[in-house]
This record gives C-alpha cells, sequence and structure tokens, in this order.
C-alpha cells in the first residue's frame, strides 16, 4: 500500500506474512488476522505490505483483489459485470497503461469529494444533514458529470496522438494505410 496524505511520512511499513495455510500473520501485533482486519487496516488507511512467509514476494495486490473480490460477492456490488467486461478487455491492450492511471485519478477525485463533504457536515445533526446531501447532491452530479467530461476528453485526444504516431511511424517505413 502507497502511503496516503493522512500519514506521517517515514512512519514504518506494518508486515504482514501469508503462510502456506493462508494463514495472515501481523508482524506488529504478532498475531493472526483475518482478510477483514486488513481491509480495516484499508480503511484506516494503515501503510502495510503482505509478504510470502517463504519466498518474501510482495502479494498485496493479490490480497487486496481477494478483499474487493469478497466484497463484490457480498450483496451490492460496486462493479456491474458490463465494467468487468471492460477492464478485462484492457488487459494486453495498448492503453492498459494509461487505464490504470485513469481509473487511480478518477477514483483519487471520488475520494477527495468525499474528504470535503465530510469536512464539511462535521457537527451536523440528523435532520440538518439531510438537508445538507439535499443541496450537496446537485454539486455532485455536477462535479462527476465535469469530471467523465474531462477524463473522456482527455481519452479521445490520447486516441487521436496516437492514431498521428501511428501514421507518422507508417509514413517513415513508406508504408500506407
Amino acid at each position: 500500500m502507497k502511503e496516503s496524505k493522512g500519514e506521517a511520512a517515514g512512519s514504518a511499513e506494518r508486515i504482514i506474512k501469508k503462510y502456506p495455510n493462508r494463514r495472515l500473520y501481523d508482524t506488529q501485533t504478532s498475531s493472526y488476522i483475518t482478510l477483514a482486519e486488513i481491509k480495516q487496516l484499508v480503511m484506516n488507511s494503515t501503510l502495510f505490505v503482505v509478504r510470502d512467509a517463504k519466498t518474501g514476494e510482495d502479494l498485496t495486490r493479490s490480497i487486496l483483489l481477494q478483499i474487493i473480490l469478497e466484497e463484490e460477492a457480498g450483496g451490492s456490488p460496486m462493479f456491474s459485470t458490463s465494467v468487468l467486461s471492460n477492464i478485462i478487455r484492457f488487459y494486453g491492450h495498448a492503453l492498459q497503461g494509461f487505464m490504470g492511471g485513469y481509473l487511480e485519478k478518477n477514483i483519487q477525485t471520488m475520494q477527495d469529494l468525499q474528504t470535503r463533504m465530510a469536512e464539511q457536515s462535521k457537527g451536523l445533526t440528523p435532520e440538518m444533514w439531510n438537508q445538507f446531501m439535499a443541496m450537496q447532491a446537485p454539486m455532485m452530479q455536477g462535479l462527476v458529470a465535469q469530471n467523465l467530461e474531462q477524463s473522456k476528453n482527455l481519452y479521445l485526444q490520447l486516441q487521436e496522438q496516437m492514431r498521428k504516431q501511428t501514421e507518422q511511424m507508417l509514413e517513415s517505413f513508406r508504408l500506407q494505410r
């Protein structure tokens, strides 16, 4: 896991060891932990890494994907079949590297919006919260729509740039489209 904005720079990375019996051992607490507890580390923005106990191989991504799989199977999935299919289609595609950064930036934008909303709503009663959310919904929809439009434009610019570069490359080899 990468360091989040809320963590102090230079804080020690928590090491979780995964043993062949699939058990996860937290070296900081000297105890076995569950995927639910690792999810809580993520929710708390705790800096950690999961390593294979034998080889030392970094298994963090694999464990995070396992948590996502459990969440998706848990009743109210975040990703539709269509979204998952489209993500899969990007593997091996020329834009695979771009897609990761694109998703990361968009998720960070949503996280920033969520943080701002939480800061703005501190100290609100339930009634005030309902009024606040009623006012925020149109603003959020506008921000999300604006972000999607910017993302779409960025993608189209990238696509055009790739088309031009391909044409230039083909011309340099005296090949035509």
